[in-house]
């Protein structure tokens, strides 16, 4: 069996173990842990860049479909008008020439009436004439 008789190199090797780990921690383990702790804040920087691009992107295409929408509706609404107005400008040029056609009709009547009155004054100035020779057709004599 090994028995450890304490004396004065534990003291030595403490003392050394206490200078190594000072020396150690600021040499070594301080600029690590600084240098971790620096990329832990740009990686927390650059999530919170992330997210936040996330979230304006999230928030512009929310726009850009609102505005889609909108600009979709107000064409909706232009092109009703559109036709709206297009009707009201056929049923117009509808009247007009309804009421040409019917100007056209009565004038043609008015004339066909006109031209039958004409006719029938002629024919009755000629009836006379008419009925006497068909009357000496018929008998065969000069009446």
């Amino acid at each position: 069996m090994i028995t450890v008789i304490p004396d004065i190199s534990l003291v030595y090797q403490m003392i050394n173990f206490l200078i190594l780990l000072f020396v150690l921690n600021v040499l070594l383990y301080k600029p690590i842990r600084k240098v971790l702790l620096e990329r832990k804040a740009k990686i927390q920087g650059l999530e919170s860049g992330v997210e936040k691009a996330t979230a304006d992107l999230v928030s512009q295409e929310e726009s850009y479909k609102n505005g889609l929408r909108q600009a979709r509706s107000e064409g909706l609404k232009e092109k009703e008008a559109f036709v709206e107005e297009a009707s009201k400008q056929e049923r117009e040029i509808i009247d007009q020439i309804n009421q040409k056609a019917q100007a056209n009709l009565a004038r043609i009547k008015k004339q066909v009436a006109d031209e039958t009155e004409q006719a029938r004054k002629t024919l009755e100035k000629e009836v006379e004439v008419f009925a006497k020779a068909i009357g000496e057709k018929i008998l065969g004599r000069a009446l």
